[in-house]
């Protein structure tokens, strides 16, 4: 099994849709990186990662909205197409087992952050649950 692991900002609002009986969100995260070319400019790069969420809590879906960091956690997939140019081009989508909200879209300090889950077995999504981040992290003793 391959995981893959992204912390990014939503692009759009999530989209709720039920196909063959079964619920998935789908949305778009992007992941910037900043680095220094061998001229020694700064460079920004970003990566746009396909979602799809299969379960049946979607009680996280008002959460997930433009420009909300998330944690998010699942197996990828990569799929190669030709863009209108003719240019070939690649997307990279993620079948996700865990959403992680991050804070707010201010990020303020002391924002929740909660967790949505679901694993499979034999075809069935059925856990999912969602945790509230200690707002005492703070008094760590170094």
């Amino acid at each position: 099994m391959i995981k893959l692991q992204v912390i990014g900002r939503l692009g759009k609002d999530c989209v709720m849709k039920e196909i063959n009986g079964k619920n998935v969100i789908n949305f778009s995260v992007a992941h910037s990186e900043k680095f220094k070319t061998s001229a020694g400019s700064m460079q920004e790069k970003t990566i746009w990662v396909e979602c799809a969420y299969w379960t049946d809590r979607t009680g996280i879906t008002p959460y997930l909205t433009k420009g909300q960091l998330v944690f998010v956690e699942g197996s990828p997939e990569a799929d190669a197409y030709k863009k209108q140019d003719g240019e070939p081009g690649a997307t990279l989508r993620l079948r996700v087992r865990e959403v992680q909200l991050l804070g707010g879209k201010s990020d303020s300090p002391g924002a929740s952050s909660e967790s949505y889950s679901s694993s499979q077995g034999a075809g069935n999504q059925t856990v999912a649950q969602a945790e509230e981040r200690d707002a005492g992290a703070d008094d760590l003793p170094f």
